[in-house]
């Protein structure tokens, strides 16, 4: 199983690569899946360019062929994201809105972080990810600017949270080893 852990924000000074990074982490001790950190900020992607509706999978332009390659090589994805008032940010929203069929029956896990641990922005991901056929796991990890992060700058989750990564990561690699079979018996018809 390859699951992504997409870092979901592009803005400078962000916070997003070391949570991402602190995932991965604790991921790589598991081995019950190869992970794979993701920058959508290497891809630079503008705002949605394509002529036709992602449904269609007919992208025309280079950064949408290389953006499908990408995202379509994992079995499941784990979003890191940060919460701008009460929802995830644009260039991750942009990032899911480009795509279709690449996303369609695996599974997605959530670390969020912002004030109120980006519980908001994960919320609306679910609504998101479930129109783009993807089945979403209960466990999230929530990270507070205040509790989790020194200073509101500095990544320094408390021990509980290590703790809370793994129930998601099981929950998660659960649900992708439950629909690679049907995803790939499908892709085979």
């Amino acid at each position: 199983m390859k699951i992504a852990i997409i870092i979901g924000s592009t803005r400078p000074g962000r916070k997003g690569e070391a949570v991402a990074q602190w995932v991965h982490d604790i991921a790589a001790k598991r081995g019950d899946a190869q992970y794979e950190i993701v920058d959508i900020a290497d891809f630079t992607l503008p705002h949605i360019d394509e002529p036709f509706p992602p449904m269609m999978g007919r992208y025309s332009q280079p950064h949408s062929h290389v953006w499908a390659e990408k995202i379509a090589s994992y079995d499941g994805f784990v979003f890191v994201t940060p919460e701008y008032n009460h929802a995830p940010n644009g260039a991750l929203k942009n990032a899911i809105d480009f795509l279709y069929a690449e996303w369609n029956h695996k599974a997605a896990a959530f670390v969020g972080y912002g004030v109120s641990g980006g519980v908001r922005a994960v919320e609306h991901l679910r609504l998101i990810l479930a129109n783009v056929a993807m089945a979403t796991v209960r466990p999230q990890v929530e990270l507070s600017l205040i509790h989790d992060f020194a200073e509101m700058t500095h990544l320094t989750p408390g021990a509980h949270q290590e703790a809370a990564v793994g129930a998601m990561l099981d929950d998660l690699a659960l649900w992708v080893g439950a629909l690679k079979p049907a995803r790939e018996a499908r892709i085979a018809a």
